[in-house]
C-alpha cells in the first residue's frame, strides 16, 4: 500500500468518526460517564431534600380555599 491510500484511508476515518460523534458520545455517555454520574449523584441529593412552606404561601392558600368555598349569586340577564 502506497502513502496517498493510507493518507485517503486516514481521511475516510476521520470523516466518518466526524459525522456519528454526536451518536458516538450518546453512546458514551450512556455507558456510565461523568455526566452520567454527576446526575446520579445529584438526584440522589435531591431525594433527601424537603420543600419548606412559608406562612405567606399558606397564608394565600387558605385565603383561595376560604374564596372557593363562598357561595355565589347567579345573575340574571335584565332582559
Amino acid at each position: 500500500m502506497s502513502w496517498p491510500w493510507i493518507v485517503l484511508l486516514a481521511l475516510g476515518v476521520a470523516v466518518v468518526l466526524g459525522a456519528e460523534s454526536k451518536r458516538l458520545s450518546g453512546v458514551a455517555s450512556k455507558l456510565g460517564g461523568a455526566d452520567v454520574r454527576r446526575a446520579r449523584d445529584r438526584n440522589k441529593r435531591k431525594a433527601n431534600l424537603t420543600l419548606i412552606r412559608t406562612e405567606e404561601e399558606e397564608f394565600a392558600e387558605s385565603v383561595q380555599r376560604d374564596l372557593a368555598e363562598l357561595p355565589t349569586i347567579e345573575e340574571r340577564d335584565r332582559t
